[in-house]
């Protein structure tokens, strides 16, 4: 399917908002059957050749920018606005190597998720777990990964798109794409559930938690005291919030919220959006007007933590890690640090493993099988997305002190089943140890 196609079939409605293009209940799963687990990315140009047509391709999205003209008119503008910032965006990937380090980091987390599913569930059960990786604007396309589904001969599909929280611009453009394609007959029409959100998943804020300590490692030990978070998530039209009731904005703000109640809230924080794109106003602060804030408050060492970005890629590599830091040093912030992606965190791939298996039922109980590993698995069952409980706010479900709007993270525990802290394994805290010392 063409951008061309997408943009003339593409209709935004509540299913954008909800995510709601597959059902999120449980899929039954007969032993002997094969599942499909689809990664779901954006994708990046991993040479400097492929940096024009993968920014058409992103330019042409509706999903991502609504822009006020259709049909040929958007191809051609679209065209036109990728060759016109194409020498510059090669430029930052030239910066980072030549080309986009997503695509090879996603294979390896889908690899390592393939084998966590199949060793802890698909072995006991009998099943099959089969990985793929889907971009949205670069090879390896949806259709590539349907198409080597089907000839491995997948039964069951679980669509687990790589962005804890849903937006309609991210995980929403990837399933409205995967569901194009079904509609239109150009991939299998296979029985498929979907993970709309894991923004709240314990094993996720623990991951990141840890991602954060192993970034105040690289302060002098003087320093570190004085370090402040700046969680940096990626930027989205203040439209969708507004007027579309997106929820991704109170999805930012609940896991940002986790990982520093999971961390006792041991240092100031603060939270930002980055890499703004096209004309229309989009979620403020932005990641570099913070950072000038923060160094006229007289704030001097900050470390940043790109939340919403699992996968190291142009955002992390290049806009944080280069471009930001030189705005931040000139505005003042001498100590200036970006924590990696999660990557293959072996919790972040437990998370993803967790996310999967809760759209299951497995012809055994899932959460017999969920001892060992590096996160506390046999402390909290897993439950379908749709069976679990809305955050609560203040001990009761009422406002996001953010949007004003009703919580949209689901919560994975009960209140008194969340991991404490110093319940860890007893192996992170020896390697943090070992890292500080």
């Amino acid at each position: 399917m063409t951008p061309l196609d997408f943009l003339r079939r593409y209709e935004f409605d509540a299913r954008s908002i909800d995510g709601d293009y597959y059902p999120s209940a449980p899929l039954t799963v007969e032993e002997g059957d094969r599942v499909g687990v689809v990664l779901m990315n954006l994708g990046g140009p991993e040479t400097l050749e492929d940096v024009e047509p993968f920014l058409y391709n992103l330019l042409m999205d509706p999903a991502l920018l609504d822009l006020p003209v259709g049909g040929h008119l958007r191809r051609w503008l679209c065209k036109a606005l990728a060759w016109y910032r194409g020498d510059a965006v090669k430029e930052d990937y030239e910066l980072i190597g030549g080309g986009s380090p997503l695509t090879r980091l996603t294979k390896e987390q889908a690899q390592d998720l393939q084998t966590h599913l199949n060793e802890h569930f698909g072995e006991p059960a009998g099943v099959d777990f089969s990985t793929y990786v889907a971009m949205r604007y670069w090879h390896p396309f949806s259709e590539e990964a349907a198409a080597q589904m089907e000839a491995d001969g997948v039964d069951k599909v679980v669509l687990l798109p790589l962005y804890p929280q849903y937006s309609t611009s991210t995980s929403g453009s990837s399933l409205a794409y995967w569901r194009a394609l079904d509609d239109a007959n150009e991939i299998p029409d296979w029985p498929t559930t979907s993970v709309v959100e894991y923004a709240a998943n314990p094993k996720y804020v623990q991951a990141l938690a840890e991602r954060i300590d192993e970034g105040l490692q690289r302060f002098a030990r003087d320093r570190r005291g004085d370090v402040q978070l700046l969680f940096s998530a990626h930027g989205a039209p203040m439209r969708d919030q507004n007027q579309r009731k997106d929820p991704y904005c109170c999805l930012v703000h609940t896991t940002v919220e986790q990982v520093m109640k999971y961390r006792g809230r041991e240092r100031p924080y603060h939270t930002a959006f980055q890499s703004k794109t096209g004309l229309t106003r989009w979620l403020t602060p932005t990641t570099p007007d913070k950072l000038k804030a923060l160094a006229e408050e007289g704030v001097e060492a900050v470390l940043v933590v790109p939340v919403t970005v699992v996968t190291d890629h142009v955002e992390t590599s290049y806009d944080l890690d280069i471009r930001v830091r030189e705005q931040a040093e000139v505005a003042g912030i001498t100590h200036y640090e970006v924590t990696s992606g999660l990557n293959t965190h072996p919790l972040f791939i437990e998370a993803l493993g967790e996310a999967t298996v809760a759209q299951l039922e497995l012809p055994v109980d899932v959460n017999q099988l969920r001892i060992g590993g590096d996160g506390l698995s046999q402390d909290y069952p897993l439950r379908p997305i749709e069976e679990l409980p809305l955050h609560d706010v203040d001990g009761s479900v009422g406002r996001c002190s953010h949007c004003g709007g009703v919580p949209k993270a689901r919560r994975w525990t009960e209140p008194d089943e969340t991991p404490e802290p110093d319940a860890i394994q007893a192996s992170s805290e020896e390697s943090a140890i070992s890292e500080s010392s």
